[in-house]
């Protein structure tokens, strides 16, 4: 297995060479986008070289703003997004320390969230409370097999960046027939291109196996239209504001997640 040590290197030159064919764009909203990657992909890189502790908290902070993103996007009352912001690193630490366990804690963190609307007596939002409370707990508690992954999901997280990087600019190029309605600006050109990318980041790091490659070719850009699904569901374009040029933390993690759920289906 390829170590952190081993896949630094390849992260820091990808990061190069979008950096190169960013600035020869000369689009600003990509360069402040690569900007906000810079900053991250070496906090990213340190929480792996720290092991399990540092993936289970970077993946704890992440669930955690990920939450909150999604709990606004859908409009979930302050008290459900208390409750699921808690399951959800709960069900991290759990799957990083006490694997067994992780399906009680999930199990736990189910009945808290269809708790809240019993207790309030929500007769008129309490099926839709609940329901949105545990997609997400399903969707994002995903994020709890990054730790247990270890390197494979460092590898994954830089194929699938490398994979939207690429669908990005080929489906802009190509154009063609779009991948879905429910993200209007993509197109199966990009898609294959980015799948074609993304693989070819795995077999380099040495982590090429069924299980990944079908995450990066079919998982992420699931990711992708899932959470285009919630956004659009919600009226909005963005999961958030706040990152420099990319909108949320959950625009730019969609596809990870997607990628997650097929490892863990077919690992």
């Amino acid at each position: 297995m390829t170590g952190v040590a081993s896949l630094a290197p390849w992260l820091g030159g990808a990061l190069v060479v979008s950096g190169v064919a960013v600035g020869v764009s000369r689009r600003r909203e990509l360069i402040v986008r690569w900007c906000a990657w810079a900053g991250g992909v070496p906090v990213v890189i340190a929480a792996f070289w720290w092991g399990r502790p540092g993936v289970a908290l970077l993946a704890g902070v992440a669930a955690v703003i990920a939450v909150l993103e999604f709990g606004a996007l859908t409009r979930l009352p302050r008290a459900d997004r208390a409750v699921l912001a808690t399951a959800v690193p709960g069900l991290i630490v759990a799957a990083a320390w006490a694997p067994d366990e992780a399906w009680r804690v999930g199990a736990v963190g189910a009945f808290a969230l269809a708790a809240i609307p019993l207790v309030t007596d929500d007769a008129e939002q309490g099926l839709r409370r609940l329901g949105t409370s545990l997609l997400g707990l399903v969707w994002l508690g995903t994020l709890a097999a990054l730790a247990p992954l270890g390197t494979v999901a460092l590898a994954l997280f830089a194929a699938v960046s490398v994979a939207d990087v690429v669908a990005f600019f080929a489906g802009q190029r190509l154009g063609g027939p779009r991948l879905s309605r429910l993200s209007p600006a993509k197109r199966w050109s990009g898609a294959l291109c980015g799948a074609a990318a993304g693989l070819g980041v795995l077999a380099l790091l040495s982590v090429w196996n069924w299980p990944t490659a079908a995450a990066v070719a079919v998982g992420g850009p699931a990711g992708d239209l899932l959470e285009s699904l919630v956004k659009r569901g919600a009226g909005a374009k963005d999961s958030g504001q706040w990152l420099a040029g990319s909108g949320g933390l959950l625009d730019r993690i969609d596809s990870l997640i997607g990628a997650l759920v097929i490892v863990i289906v077919l690992g």
